[in-house]
This record gives structure tokens, C-alpha cells and sequence, in this order.
């Protein structure tokens, strides 16, 4: 992943337009390593649940089986009595639900004032006013001011807030619009080095690696497990029968 370098801000619009234009690739090209990505953890985890993770299922089933015959039904339910008890007295009442302060009341006011969808001058706008609208409800619900003073920021550092058709307004119209898709092409970048960073991802690359030099680990894997399977199996048949 190349470095994301945030260009000075330029003097002309035709300027802007292109630093628009080479962020909007960018961005466009992140997006779709960030969706291939998903789609290739989405395809290997389905994979490895089926055939592998359902037989780590079995496997814990029979062991659970094998130690509760191993410690006995007397001492399994003791043990259950003990946690319940445990668990009873640890228990504390949920709090009150919090209630919306007259601050979270004016805040939310505030935000409504300005990014109501009735306040749009094209449909873009409008769509873009009733999502926020959605978010600043939910937060208003729940009482929480510190989400509607992002959402309030958020809306007053965007383009749409730009008022005037002046050529100054325009650049700075460009200008945010600018910041805006230099911040989604942050937390695309962050995504994907998560993504990357995953257990599941590193599995992932394990078993490519190997795929690569014609060896297949899941089904290694699968190998294994069900010879764990049998030899746990037989063992509780011979408890079973031996008690």
C-alpha cells in the first residue's frame, strides 16, 4: 500500500479539480482492494467452517463428553450448583436507562436546524441531510451528546455547508470535498492493514502459501481432526461400556 500524502492546498480551481480527481481514484482503487479483501475472508472462513471447524465441533463434544464421564454426574452438577450460586451473588441490577439531559435536547435542535432534509437544494443533498438525520436520531434516543457534536461538525467541515455560487465558494466547496474523501481513503487504508493483521487473514495466507507449493494444509487439517474424532470416539464407547 503506497503513503497517503496530503498535497498543499492549491491556488486555482482547476488545481483542486485534479488533486478531486487523483483522490477520487485513489480512493475508488482502495475501495476495491478493501472489498476484495472481505470477499476473500468471507469465501476462506466459510471454508474453513465447513471443513474444519465443524469438525473441531465434534472433537469438543466428545471431549466434553469424555471428561463429564471422567468426573462424574454427582460432580458435574455440584460444580453447576457452585457456579449458579457464584453467578447469583455476582449479579448486580442494570442501571437506569439514561435520560436526555436539556443539553443533549438543545444540541439536537441545533443539528436539526441545519442538516433537516427540507433545507436541500438537490436531490444529493437531500439523501446525504437524511442520513445525518437518521444518526442524530438514534444518537438523540440514546441520549448521547458526544455523537450529535460529531454529527454537528461533521456536517458544518463538509461541501454541502458551503453556502454561495461565488468562485471562492466553489473552492472551498472543492476543498472539503477534498478533506472528505482523503479521510474515507484513511480509513479504508486502516481497514485493509487490519484486515491483513487478522488471525484469520494470516490463516489465510499460511494456506496459499502452501496451495502455492501444491500442499493443501486445510486438508492436513481435516486429516488430523478426524483422526482425533475416532480415537475420542473410541475412547468414550470403551467408558461407556466400562464405567
Amino acid at each position: 500500500m503506497g503513503n497517503l500524502v496530503r498535497s498543499g492546498p492549491p491556488r486555482e480551481d482547476g488545481d483542486l479539480a485534479s488533486r478531486l480527481a487523483d483522490v477520487e481514484a485513489a480512493l475508488a482503487e482502495r475501495a476495491a482492494e478493501v472489498h476484495r479483501a472481505r470477499t476473500d475472508v468471507a469465501t476462506f472462513r466459510l471454508r474453513y467452517r465447513n471443513e474444519v471447524g465443524l469438525l473441531h465441533e465434534e472433537l469438543d463434544e466428545l471431549e466434553r463428553a469424555i471428561a463429564e464421564l471422567e468426573l462424574g454426574e454427582i460432580s458435574r452438577r455440584l460444580d453447576q450448583d457452585g457456579e449458579s450460586t457464584d453467578a447469583s451473588a455476582d449479579a448486580q441490577p442494570e442501571s437506569a436507562p439514561r435520560l436526555t439531559s436539556d443539553a443533549v435536547r438543545r444540541l439536537f435542535r441545533d443539528v436539526a436546524k441545519v442538516i433537516h432534509p427540507d433545507l436541500a437544494d438537490d436531490e444529493h443533498s437531500r439523501d446525504r441531510r437524511h442520513a445525518l438525520m437518521i444518526e442524530a436520531n438514534r444518537a438523540y434516543a440514546v441520549g448521547d451528546e458526544e455523537r450529535l457534536r460529531r454529527i454537528l461538525e461533521a456536517w458544518e467541515n463538509s461541501p454541502e455547508s458551503v453556502q454561495g455560487s461565488d468562485p471562492e465558494a466553489a473552492q472551498r466547496r472543492l476543498s472539503r470535498r477534498i478533506s472528505q474523501l482523503e479521510e474515507q481513503l484513511v480509513i479504508y487504508t486502516r481497514e485493509l492493514e487490519e484486515l491483513k493483521a487478522s488471525p484469520l487473514w494470516q490463516l489465510k495466507a499460511m494456506v496459499d502459501e502452501a496451495a502455492a507449493r501444491g500442499k493443501d494444509l486445510v486438508a492436513d487439517m481435516v486429516r488430523r481432526l478426524q483422526r482425533d474424532i475416532t480415537a475420542a470416539r473410541n475412547r468414550l464407547d470403551a467408558m461407556r461400556w466400562n464405567p
